[in-house]
């Protein structure tokens, strides 16, 4: 019987990696939970904080956003994205991601409310009105907000907006590289 629900991360101080370990079947978990005793007393064990980005639509710059955090720092992080008043992903988000090759076509606008009761550690809005109306989420998230410009112009994948979204793209970068460098100093 396969075990979908369980696993373990816990970094290897020598690598600086995490590792994760997803037993297979009972045995396994039997197993795995000796591996995850011993691994106490020979590595840290540590949770991947789970971050969600939050905007109004949950179209343009939350999904650019959790596209670009995933890419650069997935490996340490569980990352999502929402919207106060979702609708879709903009086709023009899904373009300027695949222009560096990272394709978040997958990606859905999934509500706020969804994300309340999901153990969240870090909220980060990226724009104004979601700042205004995003709820406080239980326990002690960390909460921060990036006043970032809307692209948003309308849903056809037209040219002559692609220059908005590669600029939103660019800031969003430059905020993230500049959150993971202080997340690491701490």
């Amino acid at each position: 019987m396969v075990n979908k629900g369980f696993s373990c991360s816990f970094l290897v101080p020598a690598t600086g990696k995490f590792t994760r370990f997803y037993p297979q079947n009972n045995t396994d978990s039997i197993k795995g939970s000796l591996i995850i005793i011993y691994a106490c007393s020979k590595f840290t064990i540590m949770f991947k904080p789970k971050v969600l980005f939050v905007c109004t639509g949950n179209s343009c710059r939350s999904q650019i956003a959790e596209g670009i955090f995933r890419d650069k720092a997935g490996d340490e992080f569980d990352v999502f994205s929402a919207g106060s008043h979702p609708s879709h992903v903009n086709p023009m988000s899904i373009r300027v991601m695949n222009e560096w090759g990272i394709d978040i076509s997958h990606h859905t606008s999934d509500p706020i409310d969804y994300y309340l009761d999901k153990g969240i550690d870090i909220v980060i809005t990226v724009c104004d009105n979601a700042n205004q109306v995003c709820p406080t989420f239980p326990g002690n998230a960390k909460r921060l907000h990036w006043s970032i410009k809307d692209p948003f112009a309308g849903w056809d994948a037209d040219d002559e907006y692609l220059d908005s979204f590669r600029k939103t793209r660019e800031t969003i970068c430059t905020r993230i590289e500049e959150f993971l460098h202080s997340w690491k100093a701490d």
